[in-house]
């Protein structure tokens, strides 16, 4: 049965623009350590990528937070919801700390998809009850 869904598109300008006021400091408030270690990576290489690969975790994480229908309200919190990939691609969200705890207590199961062009980034999560 499904619990929620939610959706989110996010303007990479917007994002880069949040990144030159905020710098790392910005980075490390939306990212998990893994995602941070990945991000710092792909940013040290591609600039471009490293930016893109923020603003779709960002998306992804709004997404996520709509369809549990809690916003950024605790147990939700950014860095407790980390959106990591499978070796084939496929991305999947990955919880931490009391989110997993509340979202385990519920009897939820998630399932992300992200994707970025040259301007945006959007995701699209369904949550599923069992």
């Amino acid at each position: 049965m499904i619990f929620g869904i939610g959706t989110d598109i996010c303007d990479l300008r917007r994002i880069a623009a949040t990144y030159e006021r905020q710098g790392e400091r910005f980075a490390r408030k939306v990212l998990s350590d893994a995602e941070f270690a990945i991000w710092q990576a792909r940013s040290a290489r591609w600039p471009k990528r490293g930016l893109s690969y923020l603003a779709t975790r960002f998306s992804a994480k709004e997404a996520f937070s709509k369809a549990i229908g809690l916003g950024m309200r605790m147990p939700m919190s950014w860095r407790l919801c980390e959106i990591a990939n499978l070796k084939s691609g496929k991305p999947v969200i990955v919880l931490h700390g009391g989110l997993k705890e509340w979202f385990e207590t519920q009897g939820l199961t998630a399932h992300v998809t992200v994707t970025d062009e040259t301007e945006y980034a959007a995701s699209f999560v369904v949550v599923e009850k069992r």
